[in-house]
């Protein structure tokens, strides 16, 4: 058996999405004593060491991970589709927004805000056949079905979805509202 270096606590708790302040709550050890370990002023003892490695085992199998939670079926649109056809796609499923494809790849994304602004800068009339292309937003973040869900939190503070991808293909999704559900269910 290899004992973990400070590098490889560190590098652990960066891949599981942790602050320091989580992991030493998550461990029942200081922040300030996860601080110094990571920049090697302290040899733990062991005891910290195996509190810090159990909190690191029970964060990964607790199952909170993207594939557990993800959307399976992804709703998107073609950058070549109009305003008029996001919103009735949008609407048929429920979604504030949606990814924008283009031959299998993530090229943006359009929201119910985004056409919003779109409504207020041009005549309602006008922009009904506009192209997605003119106006879709940046591309959604893409993660792995075997990120925890901590790392997607962390992420869904700037952006208001997050694709999933596995073996090239996108396979899912994840959005704030669903991030929101775990909280209560």
């Amino acid at each position: 058996m290899t004992f973990p270096t400070a590098e490889n606590l560190k590098r652990k708790r960066n891949e599981l999405g942790f602050t320091q302040n989580e992991l030493a709550k998550l461990a029942g050890v200081s922040q300030p004593l996860i601080a110094r370990i990571e920049a090697e002023d302290v040899d733990p003892r062991l005891s910290t060491v195996k509190k810090i490695h159990d909190a690191f085992q029970e964060a990964e199998n607790k199952n909170l991970l993207v594939k557990n939670i993800m959307h399976h079926n992804v709703v998107y649109i073609s950058p070549d589709k109009t305003i008029n056809d996001a919103i009735r796609i949008m609407e048929k499923h429920g979604y504030s927004q949606i990814p924008v494809f283009e031959n299998g790849s993530s090229v943006g994304s359009i929201s119910d805000d985004l056409i919003l602004k779109v409504i207020t800068d041009y005549k309602m009339n006008s922009i009904a056949d506009m192209k997605i292309r003119d106006i879709m937003g940046i591309s959604y973040p893409v993660v792995s079905p075997e990120t925890l869900i901590n790392v997607v939190f962390n992420i869904l503070e700037q952006y208001p979805a997050v694709l999933v991808m596995d073996a090239g293909s996108f396979t899912g999704i994840i959005t704030k509202h669903d991030l929101m559900k775990l909280l209560h269910g």
